[in-house]
């Protein structure tokens, strides 16, 4: 996750997110460092993001500005619609009222703790 102004465009922190991602543990051997590919919308669209992504050997899966929408990714793209909805949830997120952005990255990630929590306790029982 990454903090920024309200005006700042989602697009600008693409590549910073990217390479923010931690090492994932898989098979043996050497840890994963980056995704297969990225999903993105409309708004992700930009020529130079995308050539930064190739030479990363990562696949941008992203609709083009003009043209008609990639079939499946809606389906795709639902997943980062519905963990939103459910930060949302916490109205303390849905409107940042935080000047400290400790405080606020301590909120959000409190926030992600008790939704893995909660989905935990529902598939146990």
């Amino acid at each position: 996750m990454i903090t920024t102004a309200a005006n700042v465009n989602d697009v600008t922190q693409t590549l910073a997110l990217v390479d923010g991602i931690p090492p994932v543990a898989g098979r043996v051997g050497h840890p994963r460092h980056r995704p297969d590919a990225l999903l993105g919308d409309k708004g992700y669209d930009s020529n130079p993001n995308r050539r930064e992504l190739c030479k990363r050997r990562i696949l941008p899966v992203i609709s083009r500005k003009g043209s008609r929408d990639i079939i499946g990714l809606g389906k795709l793209r639902y997943v980062v619609e519905r963990t939103f909805a459910q930060l949302h949830q916490f109205k303390r997120l849905a409107v940042r009222w935080e000047r400290r952005l400790d405080l606020h990255n301590a909120f959000v990630s409190l926030a992600c703790a008790l939704i893995c929590w909660r989905r935990l306790n529902a598939q146990a029982q």
